[in-house]
């Protein structure tokens, strides 16, 4: 199972679940999320395989999300606008975003991590 590590090093949840992942001997491709986005394309695909709503790909936390005025904007837009946006900047992408191009997961959890990583 190869594993893509989508983050951005300055993040804490980030390096948290880095460190999960290494203390847990996952093999894994990191990816700079801001540096090299995951394509419109895969993330379409991620968010089809997730079972995920799409607004939850979205980092509401973020200084981006905020300047855009995404909050009531992501409630309207159509799925396609919302993946052209996501798609802009990795910045608007909740992070990390770990995948082995079946399963999807957001953010980082420890239970979310062992039940679908470990």
């Amino acid at each position: 199972m190869k594993v893509t590590f989508y983050w951005y090093p300055k993040c804490s949840t980030c390096r948290k679940a880095k460190k999960w992942l290494d203390e847990n001997h996952m093999s894994y491709e990191e990816e700079h999320i801001v540096d090299n986005p995951p394509s419109r394309e895969l993330l379409e695909d991620l968010y089809k395989k997730s079972g995920l709503e799409l607004k939850k790909f979205f980092n509401t936390s973020g200084q981006k999300y905020r300047d855009l005025g995404l909050k009531d904007k992501v409630k309207e837009a159509s799925d396609d606008e919302l993946l052209d946006l996501l798609a802009s900047d990795g910045m608007l992408i909740k992070r990390p975003l770990t995948t082995d191009g079946n399963k999807v997961t957001l953010g980082f959890k420890e239970e979310m991590f062992k039940e679908s990583w470990a």
